[in-house]
């Protein structure tokens, strides 16, 4: 996640100090992504160093305000045209999880997978119920707010599928290695230390 960027971009609307735009950003995705202010001062610090904002003197409580400059303009018009790049994919916990589980001995992969399925529907279920609370807003950042919860409900589902399909290769290497029939090393090696429940 770009909080330079997002910072720029709140900036754009208008001069704020670290404190309101942490606020700004939390509300707008919906504490999704809490962002610790002394992180929002560091930024800002770096900004102002590369030129992309100024400080703008005080307020009438010692704030010190921030204004995006020229070339923060363009940093937030560049950021906005150009897609997110996927050429590296994030470390994914759940994945590197998996991929020890049916390689170390003695882990039963059957309990991890259904495990980590409980707590995937549950959180879908939150984010769904969030959805519900959210509808028929017009508002901005309700609106903001609501594609954030549609991201996450998007990944759960997708997570619980990737589960199921997890499940039922294990199952059919399983199957392959009882009725003799060869299977991918990787998959029979799994199989043969545990069996899927």
């Amino acid at each position: 996640m770009s909080v330079k960027h997002a910072l720029l971009a709140l900036l754009e609307q208008q001069p704020m100090y670290g404190y309101q735009l942490r606020a700004e950003f939390e509300q707008r995705t919906g504490t999704t992504w809490p962002l610790n202010v002394g992180q929002v001062y560091t930024t800002l610090t770096r900004l102002e160093r590369d030129g992309l904002t100024s400080a703008d003197g005080e307020d009438g409580e010692g704030h010190v305000i921030y204004r995006i400059t020229d070339a923060g303009r363009d940093e937030v018009a560049t950021w906005f045209t150009t897609p997110v790049a996927r050429t590296q994919p994030p470390r994914d916990e759940l994945a590197i999880k998996l991929a020890l589980a049916v390689t170390v001995p003695g882990v039963d992969v059957g309990t991890v997978i259904q495990q980590q399925r409980s707590a995937t529907m549950a959180a879908l279920q939150d984010y769904t119920r969030l959805k519900r609370r959210a509808a028929g807003s017009a508002e901005p950042a309700d609106l903001a707010w609501s594609l954030v919860l549609d991201s996450l409900v998007f990944g759960a589902e997708a997570e619980i599928r990737w589960l199921d399909h997890c499940e039922a290769r294990l199952r059919r290497a399983a199957v392959e290695r009882s009725s003799g029939t060869a299977a991918p090393a990787a998959e029979a090696a799994a199989a043969q230390r545990k069996p899927v429940r």
